[in-house]
């Protein structure tokens, strides 16, 4: 990527993308923020320049800057996802650690955090806006939708199907070959070991439904 980036959301997550696009050696053009408090301020000596929805900087993506959208919260991210795609006709870039290995023969779509240690095998599938955080191994031919968030240190076996919108904590163990139902949760630690519908919540090893 030749671009500089900008980066909407100076928060935790913002900060570690930052970080990962550095660690690739691409500039970080600034932040977008809407705490007022923020703006005109550095962090980690990038600027927060602005809210997200700060025309005059927005119409740089697509032309002179990248995008990248640093917030675990699905809803909003998925606002500014629909306001880069039909206002800008862009795709948030990738921001994927260097420290990260990815098989060459596995598929990636957009706007995706990898983070440091991160391993995806041969003929993995992970869609768009997902955020895998470090350590984590996705293994062979398993395929992950959209918004998905997977914790550090996680194991998803080979052939898992994770669908749209699913948290999986920290330390969580997927066995090969099960799916993980849309907008399912996965207690941190959890080792799931059977198929969960979607809009469970389980935890546990093994992990078993909680009532919500």
């Amino acid at each position: 990527m030749q671009n500089p980036v900008i980066i909407f959301g100076a928060n935790y997550l913002g900060r570690l993308a930052k970080e990962i696009f550095e660690s690739n050696k691409v500039v970080v053009y600034g932040f977008l923020d809407d705490d007022k408090k923020l703006h005109q301020t550095e962090i980690d000596d990038v600027v927060v320049l602005g809210a997200t929805d700060d025309e005059n900087l927005i119409k740089l993506i697509g032309k002179k800057c990248e995008s990248f959208i640093a917030t675990d919260d699905n809803r909003l991210r998925k606002s500014l996802v629909k306001v880069l795609n039909e206002e800008r006709k862009a795709q948030p870039a990738n921001a994927i650690h260097h420290r990260a290995i990815i098989s060459p023969k596995s598929e990636m779509g957009h706007g995706n955090l990898v983070d440091n240690n991160v391993m995806l095998n041969v003929g993995c599938k992970v869609g768009s806006h997902n955020i895998i955080n470090a350590s984590t191994i996705v293994g062979v031919e398993a395929k992950l939708g959209d918004f998905v968030q997977i914790g550090a240190s996680c194991v998803i076996g080979h052939e898992v199907v994770i669908e749209d919108d699913v948290f999986i904590g920290s330390g969580a163990t997927i066995v090969s070959g099960i799916v993980i139902g849309k907008g399912a949760r996965i207690g941190a630690g959890s080792v799931v070991v059977a198929s969960v519908g979607a809009g469970e919540t389980v935890f546990g090893n093994p992990a078993s439904k909680i009532k919500n």
